[in-house]
């Protein structure tokens, strides 16, 4: 009896896997401005889900959950590539960037003003305007406040348009997210799960 309800998790866990990986994959690359980085969170999110699949499951909105698990994970990476620069930066006794003016006229790629966002702000505009979720859907994957995010995603916006100096700033997030590939860790996820298989625990 054990074997069938884990075949049938494996078989519901594979049906999620193929329906939001892309996604996640794209918000990864939105919030973290990296290809390689994106594969390999999406991968570590849905490996993190496969694992409290049961729970992850019965959840109300199981998808939300995926989101939420990707944004920590990518606030998490930028957090600690942020510190690595600093080692670095310290080591080689090296001025760091002023970034208070930055060259707003220099300014022509959505990725690069995406990063001078704070992350909350950046995470809110992604999810409001690149994957065109609700207020509630986005307060939902983040466990913010609906409150919050409308301040953070009107604020976000304005200085997107400042650096972009353009009014379609959420078309031109849309055009900035290709078709993630499928990298390494995915398939490598792809066997550890085992398409129709046993969990692995």
């Amino acid at each position: 009896m054990g074997t069938v309800v884990d075949d049938a998790a494996s078989v519901e866990f594979h049906a999620f896997f193929e329906r939001h990986y892309a996604e996640l994959s794209r918000l990864a690359y939105l919030l973290t401005g990296e290809s390689d980085t994106a594969d390999d969170l999406a991968a570590d999110a849905l490996l993190a889900l496969w694992h409290r699949w049961d729970r992850v499951r019965a959840a109300d909105h199981p998808a939300a959950y995926a989101r939420g698990v990707v944004t920590n994970l990518a606030r998490t990476r930028i957090r600690s590539a942020v510190r690595e620069r600093r080692r670095i930066a310290l080591f080689w006794s090296q001025r760091e960037e002023n970034i208070e003016n930055p060259d707003v006229a220099g300014v022509v790629d959505v990725q690069e003003a995406l990063r001078r966002l704070p992350f909350r702000k950046r995470a809110c505009v992604v999810l409001r305007h690149a994957f065109d979720l609700s207020e509630k859907d986005t307060a939902l994957a983040l466990g913010v406040s609906v409150g919050t995010v409308k301040s953070q995603t009107s604020k976000g916006m304005a200085e997107l348009q400042r650096l972009l100096g353009t009014q379609g700033v959420p078309q031109r997030m849309h055009a900035a997210v290709g078709a993630p590939r499928c990298s390494p860790a995915v398939e490598g996820l792809r066997a550890r799960t085992g398409e129709g298989g046993g969990r692995d625990r």
